[in-house]
Protein backbone atom coordinates (compact mmCIF):
# COMPACT_ATOMS: atom_id res chain seq x y z
CA UNK A 1 0.00 0.00 0.00
CA UNK A 2 1.74 3.59 -1.01
CA UNK A 3 1.70 5.97 1.87
CA UNK A 4 -0.95 8.10 0.11
CA UNK A 5 -3.02 5.21 0.07
CA UNK A 6 -2.43 4.36 3.43
CA UNK A 7 -3.14 8.00 4.71
CA UNK A 8 -6.16 7.98 3.03
CA UNK A 9 -7.87 4.41 4.63
CA UNK A 10 -6.51 6.12 8.27
CA UNK A 11 -8.61 8.96 6.75
CA UNK A 12 -12.00 7.27 6.42
CA UNK A 13 -11.24 4.94 9.88
CA UNK A 14 -11.36 8.58 11.81
CA UNK A 15 -14.30 9.76 9.96
CA UNK A 16 -15.92 6.78 10.53
CA UNK A 17 -15.26 6.72 13.92
CA UNK A 18 -16.42 9.84 14.82
CA UNK A 19 -19.74 9.44 12.62
CA UNK A 20 -20.34 6.03 15.06
CA UNK A 21 -20.44 8.04 17.80
CA UNK A 22 -23.26 9.85 16.79
CA UNK A 23 -26.30 7.50 17.62
CA UNK A 24 -29.85 8.09 15.63
CA UNK A 25 -31.85 5.69 17.44
CA UNK A 26 -31.58 2.29 19.19
CA UNK A 27 -32.29 -1.33 17.96
CA UNK A 28 -35.08 -3.35 19.80
CA UNK A 29 -33.54 -5.56 22.49
CA UNK A 30 -30.45 -4.26 22.84
CA UNK A 31 -28.46 -1.50 23.98
CA UNK A 32 -27.33 -0.46 20.55
CA UNK A 33 -27.66 2.29 18.18
CA UNK A 34 -28.10 2.99 14.87
CA UNK A 35 -25.57 5.75 14.12
CA UNK A 36 -24.64 8.23 11.39
CA UNK A 37 -22.02 5.41 10.24
CA UNK A 38 -24.70 3.44 9.23
CA UNK A 39 -24.82 6.18 6.45
CA UNK A 40 -21.31 6.36 5.69
CA UNK A 41 -19.48 2.61 6.26
CA UNK A 42 -21.07 1.15 3.16
CA UNK A 43 -20.00 4.14 0.90
CA UNK A 44 -16.04 2.83 2.05
CA UNK A 45 -15.89 -0.01 -0.32
CA UNK A 46 -16.65 2.21 -3.86
CA UNK A 47 -13.46 4.51 -2.53
CA UNK A 48 -11.25 2.32 -1.09
CA UNK A 49 -11.81 -0.88 -2.87
CA UNK A 50 -13.76 -3.80 -1.18
CA UNK A 51 -11.13 -5.65 1.09
CA UNK A 52 -10.14 -2.33 1.91
CA UNK A 53 -13.19 -1.19 2.73
CA UNK A 54 -14.42 -4.53 4.56
CA UNK A 55 -10.89 -4.17 6.59
CA UNK A 56 -11.50 -0.34 7.74
CA UNK A 57 -15.21 -0.60 8.63
CA UNK A 58 -14.31 -3.79 10.64
CA UNK A 59 -11.37 -1.92 12.40
CA UNK A 60 -13.30 1.14 12.92
CA UNK A 61 -16.37 -1.49 15.03
CA UNK A 62 -14.35 -3.51 16.66
CA UNK A 63 -11.64 -0.29 17.76
CA UNK A 64 -15.52 1.22 19.02
CA UNK A 65 -15.94 -1.80 20.80
CA UNK A 66 -12.90 -1.64 22.80
CA UNK A 67 -13.49 1.50 23.32
CA UNK A 68 -16.79 1.33 25.55
CA UNK A 69 -15.36 -1.32 27.96
CA UNK A 70 -15.76 -5.26 27.98
CA UNK A 71 -18.71 -4.38 30.33
CA UNK A 72 -21.27 -2.61 27.78
CA UNK A 73 -20.78 -5.28 24.97
CA UNK A 74 -23.76 -7.38 24.66
CA UNK A 75 -24.64 -9.72 22.31
CA UNK A 76 -26.65 -7.12 19.84
CA UNK A 77 -23.21 -5.08 19.48
CA UNK A 78 -20.98 -8.41 18.43
CA UNK A 79 -24.09 -8.82 15.67
CA UNK A 80 -24.20 -5.21 14.65
CA UNK A 81 -20.33 -6.08 13.13
CA UNK A 82 -21.65 -8.48 10.40
CA UNK A 83 -24.71 -6.19 8.68
CA UNK A 84 -22.65 -3.07 7.62
CA UNK A 85 -19.99 -5.21 6.51
CA UNK A 86 -22.14 -6.88 4.01
CA UNK A 87 -23.68 -3.10 3.00
CA UNK A 88 -20.11 -2.33 2.68
CA UNK A 89 -20.08 -5.37 -0.13
CA UNK A 90 -22.81 -4.97 -1.81
CA UNK A 91 -22.17 -1.54 -2.20
CA UNK A 92 -18.83 -1.69 -3.84
CA UNK A 93 -19.77 -4.67 -6.11
CA UNK A 94 -23.20 -2.98 -7.04
CA UNK A 95 -20.99 -0.54 -9.75
CA UNK A 96 -20.39 -0.99 -13.21
CA UNK A 97 -16.66 -2.11 -13.01
CA UNK A 98 -17.27 -5.73 -11.53
CA UNK A 99 -18.32 -8.68 -13.00
CA UNK A 100 -19.66 -11.84 -11.84
CA UNK A 101 -20.94 -10.06 -8.42
CA UNK A 102 -24.16 -10.96 -7.88
CA UNK A 103 -23.10 -13.42 -5.81
CA UNK A 104 -23.98 -10.91 -3.14
CA UNK A 105 -27.33 -11.47 -3.49
CA UNK A 106 -27.57 -14.85 -2.08
CA UNK A 107 -26.73 -12.99 1.53
CA UNK A 108 -30.74 -11.57 1.13
CA UNK A 109 -32.52 -14.50 0.19
CA UNK A 110 -30.24 -17.04 2.80
CA UNK A 111 -31.27 -14.73 5.00
CA UNK A 112 -35.06 -14.94 4.22
CA UNK A 113 -34.55 -18.55 4.13
CA UNK A 114 -32.76 -18.59 8.10
CA UNK A 115 -35.76 -16.08 9.60
CA UNK A 116 -38.33 -18.06 8.28
CA UNK A 117 -36.61 -21.22 9.60
CA UNK A 118 -37.12 -20.05 13.29
CA UNK A 119 -40.84 -20.82 14.87
CA UNK A 120 -41.67 -16.93 15.16
CA UNK A 121 -40.18 -16.08 11.93
CA UNK A 122 -42.44 -18.11 10.08
CA UNK A 123 -45.63 -16.66 11.75
CA UNK A 124 -44.48 -12.84 10.60
CA UNK A 125 -42.76 -14.17 6.70
CA UNK A 126 -43.98 -10.98 5.21
CA UNK A 127 -41.67 -9.37 7.24
CA UNK A 128 -38.48 -11.05 5.24
CA UNK A 129 -39.75 -9.82 2.16
CA UNK A 130 -38.21 -6.70 2.34
CA UNK A 131 -35.15 -8.67 1.86
CA UNK A 132 -36.14 -9.03 -1.87
CA UNK A 133 -35.61 -5.27 -1.87
CA UNK A 134 -31.64 -5.79 -2.67
CA UNK A 135 -32.75 -8.38 -5.28
CA UNK A 136 -35.55 -6.15 -7.14
CA UNK A 137 -32.87 -3.13 -7.62
CA UNK A 138 -29.85 -4.93 -8.83
CA UNK A 139 -30.50 -3.95 -12.00
CA UNK A 140 -30.83 -0.46 -12.08
CA UNK A 141 -27.93 -0.42 -9.36
CA UNK A 142 -25.52 1.60 -12.36
CA UNK A 143 -27.60 3.65 -13.14
CA UNK A 144 -29.65 4.82 -10.13
CA UNK A 145 -27.41 5.69 -6.84
CA UNK A 146 -30.45 5.34 -4.77
CA UNK A 147 -31.24 1.79 -5.80
CA UNK A 148 -27.55 1.03 -5.15
CA UNK A 149 -27.76 2.85 -1.24
CA UNK A 150 -31.45 0.74 -1.31
CA UNK A 151 -29.61 -2.95 -2.14
CA UNK A 152 -27.18 -1.40 0.58
CA UNK A 153 -28.80 -1.25 3.24
CA UNK A 154 -31.52 -3.52 3.03
CA UNK A 155 -28.75 -6.37 2.51
CA UNK A 156 -27.43 -4.96 5.90
CA UNK A 157 -30.94 -5.13 7.35
CA UNK A 158 -31.78 -8.79 5.52
CA UNK A 159 -28.25 -9.93 7.98
CA UNK A 160 -29.33 -8.27 10.81
CA UNK A 161 -32.81 -9.40 11.10
CA UNK A 162 -31.85 -13.02 10.09
CA UNK A 163 -29.74 -13.21 12.94
CA UNK A 164 -31.32 -11.02 15.73
CA UNK A 165 -34.77 -13.36 15.69
CA UNK A 166 -32.44 -16.52 16.33
CA UNK A 167 -30.78 -14.78 19.12
CA UNK A 168 -33.50 -12.77 20.66
CA UNK A 169 -37.01 -14.58 19.82
CA UNK A 170 -38.81 -11.41 19.59
CA UNK A 171 -41.98 -11.92 19.49
CA UNK A 172 -44.28 -11.86 16.53
CA UNK A 173 -46.13 -9.06 17.38
CA UNK A 174 -42.88 -6.80 17.52
CA UNK A 175 -42.04 -7.54 14.22
CA UNK A 176 -45.18 -6.63 13.09
CA UNK A 177 -44.89 -3.68 14.40
CA UNK A 178 -41.64 -2.58 13.01
CA UNK A 179 -42.66 -2.93 9.52
CA UNK A 180 -43.60 0.90 9.44
CA UNK A 181 -40.27 1.75 11.07
CA UNK A 182 -38.70 0.00 8.57
CA UNK A 183 -39.67 1.21 5.74
CA UNK A 184 -38.98 4.87 7.08
CA UNK A 185 -35.74 3.97 8.83
CA UNK A 186 -33.82 2.16 5.78
CA UNK A 187 -35.56 5.28 3.16
CA UNK A 188 -33.42 7.54 5.48
CA UNK A 189 -30.41 5.33 5.41
CA UNK A 190 -30.53 4.91 1.82
CA UNK A 191 -30.90 8.53 1.01
CA UNK A 192 -28.17 9.14 3.76
CA UNK A 193 -25.76 7.00 2.25
CA UNK A 194 -26.21 8.21 -1.22
CA UNK A 195 -25.89 11.86 -0.11
CA UNK A 196 -23.01 10.44 2.10
CA UNK A 197 -21.26 9.04 -1.47
CA UNK A 198 -22.30 12.27 -3.48
CA UNK A 199 -20.26 14.55 -0.50
CA UNK A 200 -17.35 12.13 -0.37
CA UNK A 201 -17.14 11.75 -4.00
CA UNK A 202 -16.50 16.04 -3.64
CA UNK A 203 -14.40 16.35 -1.44
CA UNK A 204 -12.22 13.51 -2.97
CA UNK A 205 -12.25 15.39 -6.09
CA UNK A 206 -11.34 18.64 -4.68
CA UNK A 207 -7.96 16.57 -2.96
CA UNK A 208 -7.36 15.13 -6.23
CA UNK A 209 -7.08 18.59 -7.52
CA UNK A 210 -4.18 19.49 -4.62
CA UNK A 211 -2.41 16.02 -5.19
CA UNK A 212 -3.61 14.64 -2.14
CA UNK A 213 -5.35 11.94 -3.30
CA UNK A 214 -3.96 8.23 -4.48
CA UNK A 215 -4.13 8.08 -8.55
CA UNK A 216 -5.95 4.90 -8.22
CA UNK A 217 -9.07 6.03 -6.75
CA UNK A 218 -12.24 5.76 -9.18
CA UNK A 219 -14.64 8.79 -8.71
CA UNK A 220 -17.78 8.80 -10.96
CA UNK A 221 -18.12 12.05 -12.78
CA UNK A 222 -22.20 11.65 -12.38
CA UNK A 223 -21.56 12.72 -8.94
CA UNK A 224 -19.27 15.67 -9.42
Amino acid sequence: MSRNKLIFVLLFIVLGFIALQIPINKLVGSRVSFTFFDLFAPISGAFLGSVYGLIAVFLIQGFNLLTHGLSNIDKGAIIRLLPTLFAVLYFSLAIKSKKNSNYILLVPFVSMIVFNLHPIGRTVWYYSLFWLIPLLVWPFRERFLLARALGSTFTAHAIGGAVWIWAFSLPASVWTSLIPVVIMERLIFALGISASYILMTNVLVFLRGKNLLPKNIALDKKYF
